[in-house]
């Protein structure tokens, strides 16, 4: 499930539930369309609710990474638990995403 909010010129993105290849699918669309109506910067996506990720939702955010800094953007995580950042981490995707606390 997605809920978000414009803060200036961030788009704060609340994922929760589980991000599999179904939600994924879903998610890319509606992130997509929410960045390119908004014109925002910056994309912080909240996964303090998610319960899981898999391969799907790690492609996710590398996509909306790629989408973000072709705009001259960036991308961050807040509220990431243990089990989100091993992920993170094994996928070097904090190489590419800040973390935010």
């Amino acid at each position: 499930m997605l809920f978000y909010e414009r803060k200036g010129n961030a788009l704060v993105a609340r994922l929760s539930g589980e991000l599999d290849h179904s939600a994924a699918t879903r998610l890319r669309g509606e992130l997509d369309a929410l960045i390119d109506e908004t014109g925002v910067t910056r994309l912080l996506l909240d996964v303090s609710a998610l319960e899981f990720m898999d391969s799907s939702g790690i492609g996710l955010v590398i996509g909306r990474y790629k989408r973000m800094a072709r705009r001259g953007g960036s991308v961050a995580v807040i509220g990431s638990n243990a089990r989100i950042d091993r992920i993170f981490n094994m996928a070097g995707l904090y190489s590419l995403v800040e973390r935010m606390s």
